[in-house]
């Protein structure tokens, strides 16, 4: 049975609210009093150890809760400003930052990588050979990467598990999380380039490094790190005063712990020293790597500031013209997820 008071108490806030700003006149607060439930559910059934969820409606917020543990062991609690990894999130905000040098003249999306990461001027691919287990034939790139391949996830670029996967994990190239990585993005841009793509630039969509050599890019496209870009160029401008590549060591108690279902169904929290997911390695890993591709921290309140400002046509960010662009379907059918699935640059 729900608790009367933290009803009566939720009503009570969405009914001053509704006072405050103009914009929840429209929504209908019955609706948002069943996400309070949808959220609980999960929380019950430890799906998840707990969430924090915001609503915005025409650039207001309209709810914003936090539910469960940040940290299920310790018992803390979740908190409307808890710090999350926000992994693939991160691509858009890069694809972001490469549609802003476009805008200033520092480059093209139709430009070949190479002119700016010169070790993509002529890459490889891997075919695997019929009726051979495990074997594979490298062949030269038919076309050079461009910009727009990477940003459309059409370069032919995995996570290191097509074709050539035994010679991506011989490299160390491997799945997405890079915050243990003492390499700066820019070397590790050089190494995958060296090895066999999975697929022919332009011919297939191929989740994968895309983002990282973006970041890379807007690298020596701008002349500055990609940290010190985003923080000046975007989260500076937009006030995500929670965002960055690492934590910085007074917001630790904020950062939410990683957690995954066994096999069984049960919830489990990832093991320290696990590579992929790294409980430490935001705080005090080498804080040398800046990926692009799954990189970032931040809180609820900070990501909707970023995704109101491209909502309202790109804000301090960009022009109408280029989120345009990073919002219509670049791939036709090629996504392959679901009927009408497409994807921009950037932007499902």
């Amino acid at each position: 049975m729900p608790n009367v008071r933290n009803v009566f108490r939720r009503a009570a806030c969405l009914a001053i609210l509704a006072l405050a700003v103009p914009a929840l006149a429209e929504v209908s607060t019955d609706r948002l009093a069943r996400v309070d439930g949808f959220l609980d559910s999960y929380i019950d059934e430890g799906r998840i150890p707990g969430a924090v969820l915001q609503v915005s409606f025409d650039g207001e917020t309209v709810y914003h809760r936090a539910a469960g543990f940040r940290d299920r062991e310790a018992r803390a609690p979740m908190q409307p400003d808890t710090i999350f990894r926000i992994a693939s999130m991160s691509k858009a905000v890069v694809s972001a930052a490469v549609m802003m040098l476009q805008e200033r003249g520092a480059l093209l999306i139709t430009q070949p990588v190479g002119d700016f990461l010169p070790e993509y001027a002529a890459t490889t691919v891997a075919v695997a050979v019929a009726g051979e287990d495990g074997s594979v034939e490298v062949v030269d790139a038919m076309r050079p990467i461009t910009i727009r391949d990477l940003l459309t996830h059409t370069a032919g670029i995995s996570y290191g598990y097509g074709p050539a996967a035994a010679q991506w994990q011989a490299a160390n190239l491997q799945y997405w999380y890079f915050g243990h990585r003492d390499e700066p993005i820019r070397d590790t841009v050089r190494r995958i380039a060296q090895l066999p793509m999975d697929a022919q630039p332009g011919e297939g969509f191929v989740y994968g490094y895309n983002t990282d050599i973006l970041g890379a890019l807007v690298e020596v496209a701008s002349g500055r790190t990609l940290d010190a870009f985003l923080e000046a160029e975007i989260f500076g401008p937009l006030a995500m005063v929670d965002t960055s590549f690492y934590l910085p060591p007074e917001k630790a108690a904020r950062l939410a712990a990683v957690y995954s279902l066994a096999g069984d169904g049960a919830l489990v929290r990832a093991a320290g020293d696990t590579p992929f997911y790294g409980q430490g390695h935001f705080l005090n890993g080498p804080r040398a790597s800046f990926s692009g591709g799954a990189g970032l921290l931040s809180t609820t309140a900070d990501y909707t500031r970023f995704l109101e400002a491209m909502r309202r046509g790109g804000g301090a960010l960009l022009g109408r013209k280029s989120v345009e662009l990073m919002t219509m379907n670049h791939v036709g059918d090629l996504l392959g997820l679901m009927p009408g699935a497409g994807l921009g640059l950037g932007f499902g």
